[in-house]
């Protein structure tokens, strides 16, 4: 089944902004939508690059605290939005590789137009 959730604001956003739920490989558990089809790979890859990210932002508070010059702390943070922008791209190939291509080929009309509504979104919003 495809579900379609507006995501409430102070005004309406307009349909590139529709959260739409593609019927994919996820599950839908008691925690939300869940991926069930992760590379094990990848995983161990986004694991591996979010510790390190997590040790850069920790970093940047502390040349914040010793009130390091500006321009510095401002190289480490565009430093750490590169490496979260990374982990995106990798998520997204998973879901290409995965959810999207699913639901893609699955022949239904209406869960390979959700499907690709999350994908314009994902991509107007996230991956720039």
């Amino acid at each position: 089944m495809i579900t379609s959730a507006k995501k409430n604001s102070a005004g309406s956003r307009g349909a590139a902004s529709r959260g739409s739920i593609a019927n994919c490989a996820c599950e839908a558990g008691g925690e939300g939508r869940k991926a069930v089809g992760v590379d094990p790979g990848l995983k161990a890859a986004n694991r591996k690059r979010l510790r390190r990210i997590e040790g850069q932002v920790r970093g940047l508070q502390k040349m914040v605290e010793e009130d390091r010059y500006c321009a510095d702390i401002i190289t480490q943070i565009a430093s750490v939005q590169e490496a979260l922008r990374g982990v995106a791209r990798n998520l997204m190939k998973n879901h290409l590789n995965h959810c999207a291509s699913k639901a893609l080929r699955s022949g239904k009309k209406e869960e390979t137009a959700a499907m690709y509504e999350e994908l314009l979104e994902l991509i107007y919003k996230h991956l720039r």
